[in-house]
């Protein structure tokens, strides 16, 4: 093969190398891990083989490769100040990975990563070195490995030993480990290095400088710890983890040293570069070379389903999304940009990851929704960094303050990095000891929380090891009745022999009619009885921990449960019958917000229970009235054409070229269910449905309401459930028409006349009220004091009103011709200040909106407004008195 691959040949090689060897080449697994509450992102290539590694899982195969897309940012420590202005720090990048799950070990893996290196790519061995482990902590030195890559033809001289911070790997303080082995590349003595720049010699592959670039680590999982500090056993299966940046691989393979020279990113760049009007340079492309990295985290974490939010991973996008546009506005690019260049990544990588192209109007909505949002936030933002500086300057403080910090964070949502970006620019820093301070409070913590997926207890996973799956009877017929075999019964997270009358436990049966919450759908209620009736337990709940593998919640009422037992399972049969159809509506709604509201519609969560269904979607925009009807009539429509529900058994890539929608969040195995309930509407589900469209009865959305940025939500009812809310609202509709004397048919008309008559009122209230305050204008105008030739009056007027207040300050500005008025009072227990100016003063540089902030601070708030009239309010009226004294000292400084 040609030296100078593309980075699409070099994955699309990898993969087929290590297919070729027996190897299942494996799909990517998305961005958010499942079932790993550890994890922000999946960071690496093992990340969807930790169970299979530590033998919680097993698969079908015992060897895999795979490309894993992969994120590493978020959190107080990591490296995003440094992407852009690095060779190779990324937010998103891919890892090259070939797995084996106790198969073949050290010989295999290496001859496979030497092979592959030097003559898949063709990279020069003179080039290459490798490192092994030289024994630490009481470990003994890898001399196998050194032995196998000397059998290789690698020189011992380029064999080097490292020690645990390098070549030593572990999963944590106990669980697997071992000995890790790199290949590492030589670019060139002219690289400039730290320890030669001081007089010093460079460390060669263990230096930090770039003269030696580590391009693939082998992970030799051979031992395990089981305690902290213990001695290391070797386990019965040693396994094989390999990791090879695709990034760093293609600058080597195509003669570059930065990453950003290669063709993952020179078209991107070539983008952003046509958008801002300027050329790019290595020297001079950081804010260039930031929009291209962090456009492809934001096209593939988009893609996953992840949305810019305030909190956890959709805080973590904000900031890379954020950080992208701000790095815009540096390169002039003014307007909506960042979207394009988004696109630009779906358009090269979606060849390899379907999943951007099928989700692209989705993401660029998204794109471009944060962008418009973001940038009035960055103006707003910028305004009060300048605020905070001036203060600064004033007071000769060097550091925004840790609270400043925290507010920009938590109530505009602009990243605290970026404030620190902004703030060094202007020659300040940021208290980030006290930001993370409050970070840390409850406070802080509900601001950038993330909700973490629940960890799967061990229980549940050696149950699963051990039984295996659990038969759902739940498809054939009714599916409400069914025998099986109690497997296993678990009290308080242990193993236990039996259950007995007054015990609350869990139950695992061979078989069973009970539906495990997933997918939206909620858990069976029912009961299971064994020994002819004499043993009785109310099903409370049921739930599938683990794949495959149906947990029921009961709590037994009569009689002793133990392993083995043969019982009777029954589901309530009512219940289950009201959950399919509002799974069955669900699939309809959202097929028909698709066709209403745009092919974008992506869903974001969902709730199937047997009183309501509850859907979250992507959607940037507030429905019209309108369109919820529209998809109200589409769903009924097919409701009353009562087509015949059809469920297809299909290998999950059949079943996506078929036009089948699969769910974000779901995890599919290679097997899936495809579900038909209307020609409209096909989808992978494992949940029950009804067997025709007609079973659905009625369908009626409850409510519609925007629940984050671009996620709304819609609550329906059906059937049964559907009538009773038609009931109820008719019911109330009359009562407040009774109320009003009117009938149903005229109650908005009456309410409008209503309503026009309680403004005309307040109107007249209020001109009363003003009418009142200008009779004593006069009066007030007795108090005006001179500074430095002007008028300056501060008086108060209680109670505080604020459109009593500009009605007032108009007819005192107009009496007084020339000089500051301020007015102050107290209402609902806050303090209310209002400052107007006339002309003449505002022309000598005096703002109404600069004095009221300086005022403000007296009684705890903030305020701001025009150079003419503002106002501002604050928590505390009883430092009025001072607020308004604090006028004619500003005068003064400003007279």
């Amino acid at each position: 093969m040609p030296s100078a691959l593309t980075a699409s040949q070099i994955r699309e090689a990898f993969l087929k190398f290590f297919e070729d060897r027996s190897h299942r080449r494996v799909a990517s697994s998305p961005l958010v891990p499942q079932n790993d509450p550890t994890l922000l992102f999946t960071n690496a290539g093992m990340v969807q083989f930790k169970d299979v590694f530590t033998g919680r899982e097993k698969r079908d195969y015992s060897r895999a490769t795979t490309s894993q897309k992969c994120v590493r940012a978020g959190g107080k420590h990591n490296d995003l100040d440094n992407v852009g202005y690095t060779a190779r720090h990324h937010t998103f990048f891919e890892m090259l990975g070939n797995f084996s799950f106790g198969d073949y070990f050290k010989a295999d893996a290496i001859a496979y990563g030497w092979e592959f290196v030097t003559k898949t790519l063709g990279l020069d061995k003179a080039r290459l070195a490798v490192t092994v482990f030289n024994g630490e902590g009481g470990i003994p030195w890898d001399e196998e490995a050194f032995e196998l890559w000397a059998k290789q033809g690698v020189a011992r001289d380029r064999i080097y030993k490292l020690g645990l911070k390098d070549n030593f790997w572990a999963m944590g303080d106990t669980g697997p480990c071992g000995p890790c082995s790199e290949i590492h590349y030589h670019q060139g003595d002219d690289i400039p290095c730290a320890e030669v720049s001081a007089g010093r010699p460079c460390q060669g592959v263990a230096c930090d400088c770039d003269r030696w670039l580590e391009i693939w680590n082998l992970v030799f999982m051979q031992f395990e710890r089981k305690e902290k500090d213990a001695p290391l056993i070797p386990l019965p299966k040693p396994s094989i983890d390999t990791g090879a940046g695709l990034e760093r691989i293609a600058s080597v393979v195509q003669g570059k040293r930065s990453n950003y020279d290669t063709d993952l990113f020179q078209s991107i760049l070539s983008k952003v570069s046509e958008l801002a009007g300027k050329p790019y340079t290595q020297e001079d492309g950081a804010s260039m070379r930031v929009i291209a990295d962090h456009s492809r985290a934001a096209a593939f974490l988009l893609s996953d389903g992840v949305q810019p939010s305030n909190e956890g991973r959709g805080y973590v996008l904000r900031r890379i999304m954020r950080r992208a546009i701000r790095h815009g506005s540096l390169l002039g690019l003014d307007e909506v940009f960042f979207f394009k260049v988004v696109d630009r990544v779906i358009e090269l990588m979606g060849d390899a990851y379907p999943e951007l192209r099928e989700s692209r109007t989705f993401v660029l909505e998204n794109t471009r929704h944060e962008e418009e949002s973001f940038r009035r936030t960055l103006n707003r933002g910028l305004k009060m960094i300048d605020e905070e500086i001036t203060r600064l300057k004033d007071s000769g403080g060097k550091a925004i303050s840790g609270e400043a910090t925290f507010f920009l964070h938590d109530t505009h949502g602009f990243p605290w990095d970026l404030t620190q970006i902004i703030a060094r620019e202007r020659g300040y820093d940021v208290d980030l000891t006290k930001f993370w301070e409050i970070m840390n409070t409850p406070r802080g913590a509900d601001s950038g929380k993330l909700n973490k997926d629940k960890a799967v207890g061990d229980v549940y996973l050696k149950l699963a090891d051990r039984l295996g799956t659990t038969e759902f009877l739940g498809y054939d017929g009714e599916g409400h009745e069914g025998e099986g075999s109690v497997r296993a019964i678990i009290k308080d997270g242990q193993e236990v022999a039996q259950a007995s009358a007054g015990d609350k436990v869990e139950l695992v049966l061979d078989r069973t009619p009970f539906y495990g919450e997933s997918g939206g759908q909620i858990g069976d209620t029912g009961r299971i009885t064994g020994h002819g009736g004499k043993a009785v337990a109310n099903v409370l709940d049921a739930q599938r921990p683990v794949s495959g593998l149906i947990v029921h919640t009961v709590e037994v009422k009569e009689g002793t449960f133990k392993a083995g037992d043969m019982v009777q399972a029954a589901v309530d049969g009512e219940r289950r019958k009201s959950i399919r159809a509002n799974h069955s509506a669900t699939h309809l709604m959202h097929r028909a917000l698709k066709m209403v509201l745009g092919d974008h519609v992506k869903q974001a969560g969902s709730v199937v229970a047997p009183d309501f269904l509850r859907f979250d979607y992507s959607h940037f925009a507030v429905p019209t009235p309108e369109q919820m009807d529209q998809v109200e009539d589409l769903v009924n429509g097919w409701i009353r054409e009562n087509a015949e529900s059809q469920t297809r058994i299909m290998k999950l890539d059949d079943a996506k070229k078929s036009g089948a929608v699969a769910m974000f969040g779901e995890k599919y195995g290679e097997t899936v269910r495809v579900v038909t309930v209307h020609p409209q509407s096909t989808e992978l589900c494992g949940g029950t449905h009804v067997k025709r469209s007609g079973d659905i009865g009625l369908f009626k959305i409850v409510s519609e309401s925007g629940i984050a940025s671009g996620v709304r939500r819609i609550t329906a009812v059906t059937g049964v459930g559907a009538l009773q809310y038609l009931r109820e609202t008719e019911r109330e509709l009359r009562k407040a028409a009774e109320l009003l004397k009117t009938t149903p048919k005229e109650l908005s008309k009456r309410v409008e006349a209503t309503q026009k008559r309680v403004k005309e009122l307040e109107k007249k209230i209020e001109e009363v009220a003003v009418k009142a305050q200008t009779a004593s204008s006069k009066d007030l105008l007795d108090q005006a004091r001179e500074v430095n030739g002007m008028k300056v009056l501060a008086t108060r007027v209680d109670p505080a009103d604020d459109k009593v207040y500009r009605g007032l300050a108009d007819q005192l500005r107009d009496r007084i011709r020339s000089g500051v008025i301020a007015i102050g009072g107290e209402k609902d227990g806050k303090a209310l200040i209002l400052v107007a100016a006339t002309k003449d003063v505002v022309a000598k540089g005096i703002s109404a909106g600069d004095l009221v902030r300086e005022m403000a601070k007296e009684v705890g708030g903030k305020g701001g407004g025009k150079a003419d009239m503002a106002q501002a309010g604050g928590p505390d009226p009883s430092k009025l008195p001072a607020a308004l004294d604090k006028l004619y000292e500003l005068m003064k400084d400003r007279a």
